[in-house]
């Protein structure tokens, strides 16, 4: 429980409201304390002048203070404090609590809050409170403003800490559903998500965790599925090679030319595909070796093109190269720009139906030579194209292999092209054919 961030969250701002709290509570009571004694000194010194005049008129007409206690009486009762009248002597005259009658001045006694003064020479000193100290008036009130003070203060330490309360749920709780949902992830279950209430920074994080186990629960189903479509392809150039060698074993066929030519096609079918797979590991992986030099990218593209153009008019397929002639050197494996090329068009003529045509075409966009390879064959639907790029990816579910190969030539376009620091792209029409496209940096002359 100590070890929460809901425990820790409620006890760091509950001390820092107590400390909050408790400072204004003294520092209001302090203040008020010190403003209303100054007020009442201020009070009392006027007032204690305005009795001086009046006991001075009461000394002018007899030229003593006898017969003065029931004035200093009544001026007590009426300001509510103790007054106490002494002589020029130090002798106390009168009492308005009639107990220090008689007595001298007390050396402990406050400094006088005035002289009674009558023709220019002092003849008596008016004390307040001299001994009692504070009037109970002054007491109560401070007590109560105290009181009110304590009140007050209680009242906002409750609301403040209620109010804490509801914040630190509301603060914790999406914390709390994260980690909820992140120890389900921990356990294999990636369908956990939170739901995602406000534009703020857990809000935010919430997006996050939520995109992070989309993510996550894309690659394992492209995991599983990469696992069953590599046996799959390699399913079946096994099961020939199987068949071939126990038909040969039984005596069913007699090894001849023809039996080793379709075993070395099934072989190097095989061969392909772990090739394949080892190159994709490696370019994903940022380890591919590159050999890159200013390269024509024109020549290399001629050059594929004529490599591929038996395939192509054996299918009864029309090749074309639209390449301006001023295109400048791009900075490029050969080898693997070949690669590329030759993945597409390979691509491109499993797709494109017999008396179709396949395009090639490039142009230069500021610092990048662009190529195009566009086919006349079916096209791609919308729902499919965010996922041409993925490794096995092919629209038809069967994976029949008159549909394309393994699925994984534009992963190793891709991948290439990345690895050139160029990107990828691809648009179709469904029933207007498809365009791949990529892009190569310019090579940078040498000063």
């Amino acid at each position: 429980m100590g070890r929460s961030l809901r425990f820790r969250l409620l006890a760091a701002i509950i001390f820092v409201v107590i400390v909050a709290v408790s400072v204004t509570a003294i520092f209001a009571s302090g203040t008020t304390t010190g403003e209303f004694h100054r007020y009442m000194l201020r009070n009392n010194t006027r007032l204690m002048q305005h009795f001086s005049l009046l006991l001075a008129g009461a000394y002018s007409q007899t030229q003593t203070w006898e017969g003065v206690q029931p004035s200093v009486e009544h001026l007590g009762w009426v300001s509510g404090n103790r007054l106490v009248l002494a002589d020029a002597a130090g002798r106390v005259v009168a009492d308005s609590g009639r107990e220090l009658v008689g007595q001298a001045v007390g050396a402990d006694w406050p400094e006088p809050l005035d002289s009674v003064i009558v023709a220019g020479r002092p003849v008596g000193r008016l004390y307040l409170n001299p001994v009692a100290g504070p009037a109970p008036i002054d007491l109560g009130f401070l007590a109560a403003v105290n009181r009110l003070v304590l009140i007050g203060a209680l009242l906002a330490g409750v609301l403040a800490v209620l109010v804490t309360l509801a914040l630190s749920h509301r603060i914790v709780r999406p914390i709390e559903r994260l980690t909820a949902a992140a120890r389900q992830m921990e356990q294999g279950d990636l369908t956990g998500r939170v739901s995602v209430r406000s534009g703020d920074e857990i809000g935010q994080l919430a997006s996050a965790f939520n995109a992070m186990a989309d993510g996550l629960t894309r690659l394992e189903q492209l995991r599983r599925k990469m696992v069953g479509d590599v046996a799959h392809e390699l399913r079946t150039p096994l099961t020939n090679i199987r068949g071939y060698l126990e038909a040969a074993q039984d005596g069913l066929v007699t090894p001849n030319i023809a039996l080793v030519n379709n075993l070395y096609e099934e072989v190097m079918l095989l061969n392909r595909l772990v090739d394949d797979l080892q190159e994709l590991a490696l370019a994903e992986a940022g380890q591919l070796h590159l050999e890159r030099r200013p390269l024509d990218v024109s020549e290399v593209a001629r050059l594929a093109t004529e490599a591929i153009r038996p395939q192509a008019e054996a299918r009864g397929l029309e090749l074309s190269l639209d390449l301006p002639p001023d295109l400048p050197p791009v900075a490029a494996d050969p080898h693997r720009i070949g690669q590329v090329l030759r993945n597409l068009f390979n691509n491109a003529l499993e797709f494109t139906p017999q008396g179709g045509q396949v395009t090639l075409t490039a142009r230069l966009d500021g610092t990048w030579v662009c190529l195009e390879m566009g086919d006349s064959g079916p096209g791609i639907a919308p729902e499919y194209l965010p996922f041409v790029f993925e490794r096995f990816y092919r629209a038809d579910p069967a994976r029949a292999r008159t549909t394309g190969g393994a699925g994984l030539g534009l992963t190793i376009v891709k991948q290439l092209v990345e690895a050139h620091g160029g990107r990828v792209w691809v648009k179709s029409t469904p029933g207007a054919g498809s365009v791949f496209g990529f892009t190569l940096p310019v090579a940078v002359s040498s000063p």
